[in-house]
């Protein structure tokens, strides 16, 4: 039985991730162009590659965005799975421009510290636009990492690191700068570097960002299952009632979506009902932890074990859509014999049930070939509520006479509450009895077997009898 489950986006999520990426793309563009100006204006390369790197932002936010816009496009028949995908080339191709970046500022750094000296005139403009650098890139940091967060959004996620670390990147810069104007002033050579040093630093960064991006994106594109996922799954439903064992978890991240696919192992015998319960109890599990997870359920009967005789003769009932109870397997002379009650439809003709019964038995005799003989019971599967009356025939006198003999079987404490009822042309008899709390099932089984049949056996126009066992004191 496999059951899907998922929780599609609205349209309010999508708004304000777009909203946020677009608000990115304007603070890069106004980033790149100060810094660009300013660059050229002082000669820094620290300033520069501040600009290249700003430059590369602006391309980044803008395939952010548009990844963004892409991505929130509801599941289709191209993409079943949706378009999240999207996010993550988006990441993967900012990846690619930083590593373009730290190669040219690597290049260029070397070339002046080694090869050709530029001189650079630190400004107060160039302070100035860096430390507007650093008060947006704090600021569209802090609301990219807020909503990507709150809609698990990678791509989003991955521009909230990169503008984080362009803080650091920029404070490299000011300090380079600064050291170079403290060399000017109080004539110190070896300061005379710190430019290129600073852009240094700034690659480090850049390269540092990069490895991290890279790591995740290659993995979400390849559905790696995101870190610690199916641990914290397998943790969550391994107590859930009904859940004998789990085949496999699968997990992988589409943009902001999770895929959960998991194979459960319930019971062989238990109704569709009872697996759809258990199942919804799963998907309640995993949801507590992953709230917007899409979740498919894969639920199987798990063989019964090797020495269970009964779990395999409802197993082999089940899986052939036989209704059967009073399953009853005895040994005689080495030989296993079997009985059990098998419901059908009424309508069915003898001929017909018959037929259907030589089926059952055939299919168990073929799987289980240490039962030599199958005895089975035809009863007429209940269909609809039957209409009946009081029972006029149980008068006082009768009723008592009832109690009395339920009174005397050995191991009831005590009889109460006797109803009678016509139904069609029997009596149905039902009635409470109490017991010592302490006994086994069985052993109740046996005492209102035997109550039963008293009552039968006394009264013949009883056809049924019900006998509700409840322990002493309740």
């Amino acid at each position: 039985m496999v059951i899907q489950r998922a929780r599609p986006q609205t349209e309010v999520p999508a708004r304000e991730k777009r909203s946020v990426a677009l608000s990115s793309v304007l603070a890069a563009a106004l980033l790149t162009g100060l810094k660009a100006v300013v660059g050229v204006t002082t000669g820094s390369l620290g300033m520069l590659s501040e600009a290249a790197h700003s430059g590369l932002d602006l391309v980044a936010a803008l395939a952010t965005y548009l990844s963004v816009c892409l991505a929130d496009k509801p599941a289709d028949s191209s993409h079943p799975f949706g378009h999240g995908k999207f996010e993550h080339l988006s990441a993967f191709f900012e990846t690619g421009l930083l590593l373009v970046t730290c190669g040219w500022i690597l290049i260029e750094a070397i070339r002046r510290l080694f090869f050709s000296h530029v001189r650079v005139n630190p400004t107060l403009s160039a302070f100035a636009v860096m430390g507007i650098s650093i008060a947006v890139d704090v600021f569209r940091s802090r609301s990219l990492s807020r909503i990507a967060k709150k809609y698990g959004s990678q791509a989003l996620e991955a521009d909230a690191l990169h503008f984080s670390t362009d803080v650091y990147s920029s404070g490299a810069v000011i300090a380079g700068l600064a050291l170079i104007a403290a060399a000017a002033h109080w004539h110190i050579a070896r300061l005379g570097d710190a430019d290129p040093i600073a852009a240094l630093v700034v690659a480090a960064i850049i390269v540092y960002i990069s490895v991290r991006l890279g790591k995740k994106t290659v993995d979400a594109l390849v559905d790696a299952a995101p870190e610690g996922t199916s641990v914290r799954i397998a943790h969550a439903i391994r107590n859930v009632p009904g859940v004998l064992d789990h085949d496999r978890i699968r997990v992988r991240q589409s943009g902001n979506q999770l895929f959960v696919e998991l194979h459960l192992k319930l019971h062989s015998n238990i109704p569709l009902e009872h697996a759809q319960a258990v199942e919804d109890e799963v998907e309640s599990r995993v949801r507590d932890i992953f709230p917007g997870a899409d979740i498919v359920i894969h639920s199987s009967p798990q063989a019964p074990a090797a020495g269970d005789l009964v779990e395999k003769i409802r197993a082999i009932a089940s899986r052939n859509n036989f209704q059967v109870h009073d399953v009853t397997p005895y040994q005689i002379d080495g030989r296993v014999n079997l009985n059990l009650d098998l419901e059908l439809n009424p309508t069915l003709t003898i001929d017909a049930a018959h037929n259907r019964a030589t089926e059952l038995e055939n299919e168990i005799k073929g799987d289980l070939p240490e039962i030599s003989d199958v005895n089975i019971h035809i009863e007429p599967m209940l269909e609809k509520v039957e209409q009946a009356s009081e029972a006029r025939w149980l008068e006082a006198g009768m009723e008592g006479k009832l109690l009395n003999i339920a009174r005397e079987t050995p191991g009831l404490v005590d009889c109460h509450a006797v109803v009678a009822h016509q139904v069609g042309s029997g009596i149905f008899v039902n009635l409470h009895c109490t017991l010592d709390p302490n006994l086994p099932i069985a052993r109740v089984h046996e005492i209102t077997e035997e109550l039963g049949f008293k009552l039968r056996k006394e009264f013949p126009q009883i056809m049924k009898t019900s006998i509700h066992a409840e322990p002493r004191g309740q």
